[in-house]
Protein backbone atom coordinates (compact mmCIF):
# COMPACT_ATOMS: atom_id res chain seq x y z
CA UNK A 1 0.00 0.00 0.00
CA UNK A 2 1.65 3.38 -1.35
CA UNK A 3 -0.11 5.69 0.89
CA UNK A 4 2.93 7.05 2.63
CA UNK A 5 4.83 7.66 -0.60
CA UNK A 6 0.95 9.73 -1.73
CA UNK A 7 1.75 12.05 1.57
CA UNK A 8 5.28 11.85 1.25
CA UNK A 9 4.65 13.76 -2.40
CA UNK A 10 1.64 15.61 -0.91
CA UNK A 11 3.99 17.42 2.44
CA UNK A 12 6.77 18.14 -0.36
CA UNK A 13 4.19 20.11 -2.75
CA UNK A 14 3.21 21.73 0.24
CA UNK A 15 6.68 22.32 1.38
CA UNK A 16 8.03 24.01 -2.03
CA UNK A 17 4.53 26.63 -2.10
CA UNK A 18 5.18 30.12 -1.56
CA UNK A 19 3.65 30.56 1.15
CA UNK A 20 5.11 27.94 3.35
CA UNK A 21 7.84 29.93 5.11
CA UNK A 22 5.00 31.67 6.17
CA UNK A 23 3.38 28.48 7.78
CA UNK A 24 6.32 27.84 9.33
CA UNK A 25 6.58 30.98 11.22
CA UNK A 26 3.10 30.23 12.82
CA UNK A 27 4.16 26.97 13.15
CA UNK A 28 7.51 27.63 15.16
CA UNK A 29 5.29 30.29 16.88
CA UNK A 30 2.70 28.41 17.52
CA UNK A 31 4.57 24.99 18.91
CA UNK A 32 6.76 26.71 21.81
CA UNK A 33 4.11 27.51 23.67
CA UNK A 34 0.90 25.20 22.98
CA UNK A 35 0.60 23.40 19.78
CA UNK A 36 1.80 19.86 20.16
CA UNK A 37 3.34 19.48 16.35
CA UNK A 38 7.09 20.51 16.40
CA UNK A 39 8.47 22.89 13.53
CA UNK A 40 11.39 20.09 12.24
CA UNK A 41 8.59 18.48 10.72
CA UNK A 42 8.26 21.17 8.08
CA UNK A 43 11.76 22.55 8.17
CA UNK A 44 13.14 19.16 6.67
CA UNK A 45 11.10 18.70 3.69
CA UNK A 46 10.65 22.43 3.09
CA UNK A 47 14.89 22.27 3.59
CA UNK A 48 14.54 19.02 0.97
CA UNK A 49 12.21 20.81 -1.42
CA UNK A 50 14.31 24.23 -1.92
CA UNK A 51 18.20 23.35 -0.44
CA UNK A 52 19.48 26.88 -1.27
CA UNK A 53 17.48 28.38 1.53
CA UNK A 54 17.96 26.39 4.27
CA UNK A 55 19.89 28.70 6.20
CA UNK A 56 16.57 31.30 5.76
CA UNK A 57 14.27 28.12 6.86
CA UNK A 58 16.43 27.69 10.14
CA UNK A 59 16.67 31.37 10.80
CA UNK A 60 13.00 32.31 10.44
CA UNK A 61 12.55 28.67 12.57
CA UNK A 62 14.27 29.86 15.15
CA UNK A 63 13.19 33.53 15.40
CA UNK A 64 9.69 32.81 15.22
CA UNK A 65 10.25 29.81 17.86
CA UNK A 66 12.22 32.17 20.08
CA UNK A 67 9.26 34.43 19.75
CA UNK A 68 6.59 31.75 20.88
CA UNK A 69 8.78 31.27 23.39
CA UNK A 70 8.67 34.64 25.00
CA UNK A 71 5.15 34.59 24.28
CA UNK A 72 4.81 31.31 26.35
CA UNK A 73 7.06 32.93 29.50
CA UNK A 74 3.98 35.73 28.81
CA UNK A 75 1.37 33.13 29.66
CA UNK A 76 2.84 31.09 32.45
CA UNK A 77 3.73 34.49 34.08
CA UNK A 78 0.69 36.32 33.76
CA UNK A 79 -1.79 34.06 33.63
CA UNK A 80 -0.84 30.58 34.53
CA UNK A 81 -2.99 30.28 37.55
CA UNK A 82 -5.72 31.07 35.24
CA UNK A 83 -5.07 28.07 32.84
CA UNK A 84 -3.16 25.84 35.86
CA UNK A 85 -6.85 24.14 36.32
CA UNK A 86 -7.08 23.04 32.67
CA UNK A 87 -4.10 21.22 32.89
CA UNK A 88 -4.43 19.76 36.42
CA UNK A 89 -6.26 16.84 35.41
CA UNK A 90 -3.98 16.30 32.42
CA UNK A 91 -0.93 14.40 32.01
CA UNK A 92 0.96 18.01 31.51
CA UNK A 93 0.74 18.32 34.74
CA UNK A 94 3.14 15.74 35.83
CA UNK A 95 5.56 17.34 32.90
CA UNK A 96 4.63 20.51 35.07
CA UNK A 97 6.04 19.35 38.15
CA UNK A 98 9.18 18.02 36.85
CA UNK A 99 9.92 21.27 34.82
CA UNK A 100 10.10 22.95 38.17
CA UNK A 101 12.29 20.14 39.84
CA UNK A 102 14.52 20.76 36.85
CA UNK A 103 14.21 24.35 37.12
CA UNK A 104 15.65 24.13 41.01
CA UNK A 105 17.84 21.56 40.09
CA UNK A 106 19.87 23.16 36.83
CA UNK A 107 18.55 26.56 36.51
CA UNK A 108 18.59 28.29 32.64
CA UNK A 109 20.30 25.07 31.36
CA UNK A 110 16.99 23.51 31.69
CA UNK A 111 16.00 26.33 28.49
CA UNK A 112 18.98 25.50 26.56
CA UNK A 113 18.25 21.53 27.31
CA UNK A 114 14.30 21.54 25.88
CA UNK A 115 15.55 24.25 23.11
CA UNK A 116 17.52 21.68 21.78
CA UNK A 117 16.13 18.37 22.18
CA UNK A 118 12.59 16.72 21.69
CA UNK A 119 11.42 17.35 24.81
CA UNK A 120 8.43 19.67 24.74
CA UNK A 121 9.85 23.22 24.71
CA UNK A 122 6.57 24.32 25.92
CA UNK A 123 6.34 22.95 28.54
CA UNK A 124 9.42 25.02 30.14
CA UNK A 125 8.41 28.20 28.54
CA UNK A 126 5.30 28.28 30.65
CA UNK A 127 6.97 26.61 33.31
CA UNK A 128 9.88 29.55 33.48
CA UNK A 129 6.96 32.40 33.21
CA UNK A 130 5.19 30.69 36.16
CA UNK A 131 8.15 30.61 38.11
CA UNK A 132 9.24 33.96 37.37
CA UNK A 133 12.91 33.17 35.59
CA UNK A 134 14.62 35.57 34.52
CA UNK A 135 13.31 37.10 31.31
CA UNK A 136 17.25 38.01 29.39
CA UNK A 137 18.64 34.48 30.14
CA UNK A 138 15.79 32.55 29.06
CA UNK A 139 15.78 34.74 25.88
CA UNK A 140 19.33 33.74 25.26
CA UNK A 141 18.87 30.29 26.01
CA UNK A 142 15.74 30.10 24.33
CA UNK A 143 17.63 31.13 21.10
CA UNK A 144 20.92 29.33 21.25
CA UNK A 145 19.11 26.26 21.85
CA UNK A 146 15.91 26.25 19.35
CA UNK A 147 19.11 27.91 16.57
CA UNK A 148 21.43 24.83 17.38
CA UNK A 149 18.13 22.20 17.24
CA UNK A 150 17.16 23.82 13.71
CA UNK A 151 20.12 24.86 11.90
CA UNK A 152 21.46 20.99 12.93
CA UNK A 153 18.17 19.72 10.87
CA UNK A 154 18.53 22.17 8.25
CA UNK A 155 22.15 21.59 7.70
CA UNK A 156 21.86 17.41 7.81
CA UNK A 157 19.07 17.77 5.12
CA UNK A 158 21.35 20.46 3.15
CA UNK A 159 23.96 17.82 3.66
CA UNK A 160 21.94 14.82 2.32
CA UNK A 161 20.65 16.68 -0.02
CA UNK A 162 19.27 14.75 -4.14
CA UNK A 163 20.36 11.66 -2.29
CA UNK A 164 18.93 11.95 0.89
CA UNK A 165 15.36 12.72 -0.72
CA UNK A 166 15.36 9.96 -3.73
CA UNK A 167 16.28 7.23 -0.87
CA UNK A 168 13.65 8.92 1.47
CA UNK A 169 11.37 8.42 -1.14
CA UNK A 170 12.12 5.44 -2.14
CA UNK A 171 11.48 3.87 1.18
CA UNK A 172 9.08 5.93 3.00
CA UNK A 173 6.06 3.20 2.28
CA UNK A 174 8.18 1.11 4.62
CA UNK A 175 9.67 3.95 7.05
CA UNK A 176 5.81 4.97 7.29
CA UNK A 177 4.92 1.35 8.15
CA UNK A 178 7.10 0.11 10.40
CA UNK A 179 7.02 3.11 12.93
CA UNK A 180 2.83 2.07 12.86
CA UNK A 181 3.78 -1.36 14.07
CA UNK A 182 6.17 -0.06 16.76
CA UNK A 183 3.96 2.34 17.75
CA UNK A 184 1.33 -0.42 18.22
CA UNK A 185 3.88 -3.02 20.05
CA UNK A 186 5.35 -0.05 22.15
CA UNK A 187 1.60 0.96 22.90
CA UNK A 188 0.10 -2.77 24.00
CA UNK A 189 3.39 -3.39 25.85
CA UNK A 190 2.81 -0.42 28.02
CA UNK A 191 -0.41 -1.12 28.19
CA UNK A 192 0.28 -5.12 29.47
CA UNK A 193 3.35 -4.20 31.90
Amino acid sequence: MKMFSYLYDKVMAWAAHPKSPYYLTALSFAESSFFPVPPDTMLAPMVLAKRQRAWFYATITTAASALGGVFGYLIGYFAFDAIAPLIQDTHYWAHYETAIEWFAKHGVWVIFIAGFSPIPYKIFTLTAGAVSMAFLPFLLFSIVGRGLRFFMVAGLIYWGGERMEQALRSYVDRIGWAVIVIAVVAYVVIQFV
